[in-house]
């Protein structure tokens, strides 16, 4: 028994909208949901990555938390300064490079299988 996976109406949407805007004169409803169905699986595996990246950094914090709290437990005489910690996510430029890449190869793959 497999779990499926539930999609948002908002992303379907969104995705809908992208393959839209990015449609070619002669493309068929066919193509563009094909296209809309790929984006849409480029979101969620962007969401999934994200939250995985948020949950590690979460865990990380409860580590470097729970480790001031020994380290305070164990110094009680002995002041201690808050020790905070920033996480920056950055978004790779690569990334995003080489999706929009693998979509114009797409996109030009079935322009030419279709003979347009």
């Amino acid at each position: 028994m497999s779990k499926k996976h539930k999609v948002s109406n908002e992303v379907v949407e969104d995705a809908m909208k992208v393959a839209k805007a990015t449609q070619k004169p002669g493309q068929t409803k066919e193509q563009t949901k094909l296209i809309a169905q790929g984006i849409q699986k480029g979101i969620e595996e962007y969401k999934k990555r994200h939250k995985q990246k948020a949950r590690a950094l979460d865990k990380e914090k409860n580590k470097l938390q729970k480790k001031n709290a020994q380290q305070d437990q164990a110094n009680t005489d002995i002041p201690v300064e808050e020790v905070t910690t920033q996480v920056e996510i950055k978004q790779s430029m690569l990334a995003w490079g080489l999706l929009g890449l693998s979509w114009l190869g797409f996109i030009a793959y079935v322009v030419q299988l279709g003979g347009f």
